[in-house]
């Protein structure tokens, strides 16, 4: 390779003839490329779509927005109870045998639902049977014993009224009469031991049926049966395990009127009333809120949170399960604002607008916020005012521009 040494601001250099050819060609290269630059650039490239003209839609239905009185809703919060929950227990210690139903079984009136062993009540109830039937016995014996005493009084006392004349007619002798008499008060004596004897007896005879009544009693306990339709909501125990009074086995909740326990602090506990009706939305059966009834003011607040509970019936709903969360809308006053109709709005991703309608009938797209949504209406905070005049459900083909003809 041929280099030859040139002279430059750092002084002397090497260069090989490659590069020097190259830095006499650069300038002409740079010309020639620059001269096809306006050319290029002088070509604009227009979008391949084309602006269509407005056109006309015929059939729209156009509103005027007008400011309405609108209630002031408090959202408190609450818990769906069942309308009938029962703790079943058993009313004394015995063995659990058997146990019929699991949670979430639906039941009857009547259903037997749990078996406590009832070898021991059994046994109870023979010794009430065998209590009874020797306090019968003796109340016999007695009523024999009473009656033959009654016997004697009888008797005594017929002689004494006979030894009674025959000592007016002075027959009979001072001591013989003073005998007969003698014999005649005890044999009254004796009649009212009797009498009480046999009312002890009777008491006995009834003192032992209401034992007797009382094992039977206990005997039909044992067999736990559902008080009412419902369904069991907690098994507390199981096979095996020692039942002991007063100790709850099941929890048996109705499947009918449910209601809402709802807190409500004390600043609010003046804006309900018995028999007032409110709004209730469970947000877990994504329905629409349901009209319930309020049924009861608890008149014991919580000093802590300064709160009330209030009970709250709601309607017949099979979707409705215990423990469930909802909120209730308690309103609190009025207030005035801008509502429209809810198939006005439209949504384009995360905006959302209307078409405005001016003097010259024709639609202006317009983005507006919004408020909360009552029943079909909905709140406009902004982008709109009272009187503007508005589609109420526009149709697929209108777009901005487009002249519309009412109905």
């Amino acid at each position: 390779m041929d280099y030859r040494i040139t002279r430059g601001a750092g002084g002397l250099r090497m260069e090989s003839k490659k590069e020097n050819i190259m830095k006499q060609t650069l300038p002409y290269l740079l010309s020639f490329l620059l001269s096809f630059f306006p050319l290029a650039c002088s070509e604009k490239i227009e979008p391949g779509t084309t602006e269509q003209p407005p056109q006309t839609i015929t059939g729209v239905s156009v509103a005027t927005a007008h400011m309405t009185d609108q209630p002031i809703f408090y959202d408190a919060v609450g818990t769906v109870r069942a309308g009938i929950s029962s703790n079943l227990a058993s009313k004394f210690l015995g063995t659990i045998e058997a146990i019929r139903v699991r949670e979430g079984d639906r039941v009857k009136k009547g259903d037997v639902l749990l078996i406590i062993d009832q070898r021991q009540v059994k046994a109870d109830v023979r010794k009430a049977e065998a209590g009874l039937s020797t306090a019968k016995k003796v109340h016999a014996s007695t009523l024999s014993a009473r009656d033959a005493v009654r016997a004697e009084k009888t008797f005594a006392h017929a002689t004494y009224e006979r030894y009674l004349q025959l000592k007016e007619k002075k027959m009979v002798s001072l001591q013989a009469f003073d005998e007969v008499a003698v014999r005649y008060r005890k044999a009254e004596a004796d009649l009212a031991k009797g009498d009480a004897l046999v009312a002890a007896a009777t008491e006995r005879v009834k003192q032992a049926e209401a034992t007797l009544d009382a094992m039977r009693i206990t005997k039909k306990d044992a067999v736990i049966i559902a008080p009412h339709d419902g369904i069991i909501a907690g098994k507390l125990v199981d096979k095996g395990d020692l039942a002991t009074p007063g100790t709850p086995l099941l929890t048996l909740e109705t499947t009918r009127g449910f209601c809402v326990d709802m807190i409500l602090p004390e600043t609010y506990i003046g804006f309900v009333k018995p028999g007032q009706k409110v709004f209730v939305t469970v947000p877990a059966l994504k329905s629409g809120p349901l009209e319930g009834t309020v049924c009861t003011i608890v008149p014991s607040g919580d000093a802590k949170s300064r709160s009330f509970i209030v009970k709250i019936n709601l309607p017949i709903d099979k979707s409705v399960m215990s423990g469930m969360f909802a909120r209730v809308q308690i309103p609190t006053g009025e207030i005035r604002k801008l509502m429209i109709e809810r198939q006005a709005v439209i949504s384009r991703g995360q905006l959302t607008g209307i078409y405005l309608v001016d003097s010259d009938h024709i639609a202006h797209f317009r983005l507006i916020r919004l408020g909360k949504t009552r029943g079909n209406s909905v709140e406009v905070l902004s982008g709109m005012k009272e009187g503007d005049r508005y589609v109420e459900e526009p149709p697929p083909k209108l777009s901005d521009g487009d002249r519309v003809v009412t109905q």
